[in-house]
């Protein structure tokens, strides 16, 4: 049995549910009312136009399109990361692009070729949906991650310092930094794995169940699925900082000005 398809009428009714969320925004006076209804405006016709562009890759099925398609999700990716920790792009926007480049293409082509074998690793129906869910929640991971990081590395200059004073190597004074960057990025991700299946059935597991697959498959697969998103992740946050931190400190390791100032935010608009 096939999934069942939702009709553009019973697509409509199901939106009708968001009034309820929408209600209690406006009754508080949250001033999220406007920004919820334009990001869920946005993130309808960003969905159709994918789900057309998306039709053609699996009927076109080109390598090189297929490439390019992860190319490009990469720059906004990367983007939106930048926006989101408000750092500045000369310095975190080639390490952020390259980490998640090197990460997304390892850990992707690993899965697809190592572990699924599939003879076209290039095939549209796998490679595309993979190197998607790799990207989101690289994104997610890297934005809190980095963040966390040169936050604590601008509020505790003096512990960095120090331990540059006391004869620390540069990477043996970030480590700390690094550190506490890792636990608030990846402790809601570990915790959600270890109660998987039994608080939560997670999306994919459940799309695929829906679209016909046994649960075994299912299951085998979201196994997976929380194995490459978790190494990914952590593969991109190490490859972004070690690259982003050549430009990150002067020659004497003092941090640079990485946070784009308010002043910058007002010329830039």
């Amino acid at each position: 049995m096939g999934t069942i398809d939702i009709s553009y009428t019973s697509l409509a009714i199901g939106l009708l549910l968001l009034l309820i969320p929408l209600f209690y925004l406006w009754k508080f006076k949250t001033g999220l009312l406007w920004v919820t209804v334009i990001g869920i405006a946005r993130m309808i016709v960003q969905l159709f136009f994918i789900g057309i562009y998306l039709k053609y890759l699996f009927l076109w099925n080109n390598p090189w399109i297929n490439f390019l398609w992860v190319i490009i999700m990469i720059f906004v990716a990367a983007q939106t990361a930048l926006a989101r920790t408000q750092l500045k792009r000369k310095i975190l926007f080639i390490p952020i692009s390259i980490g998640f480049l090197c990460s997304v293409v390892c850990i992707g082509m690993y899965f697809i070729a190592i572990v699924l074998r599939l003879e076209n690793v290039f095939s549209a129906q796998y490679f595309i949906p993979i190197f998607g869910i790799l990207m989101g929640n690289m994104l997610s991971s890297n934005v809190v991650a980095l963040n966390a990081y040169y936050s604590g590395l601008k509020r505790e200059q003096q512990l960095y310092r120090y331990l540059l004073g006391n004869g620390a190597t540069r990477a043996e004074a970030q480590a700390p930094f690094i550190k506490q960057a890792i636990i608030k990025s990846f402790s809601p991700l570990i915790a959600n794995i270890a109660v998987m299946g039994l608080v939560a059935l997670p999306g994919t597991m459940i799309g695929q169940i829906l679209g016909g697959s046994s649960p075994n498959v299912a299951i085998k697969y979201q196994m997976m699925i929380m194995v490459i998103t978790f190494t990914a992740s952590m593969l991109s946050l190490m490859i972004t900082i070690s690259l982003a931190s050549r430009k990150s400190f002067d020659s004497n390791g003092k941090l640079l000005q990485v946070m784009v100032e308010k002043k910058e935010k007002k010329k830039s608009r």
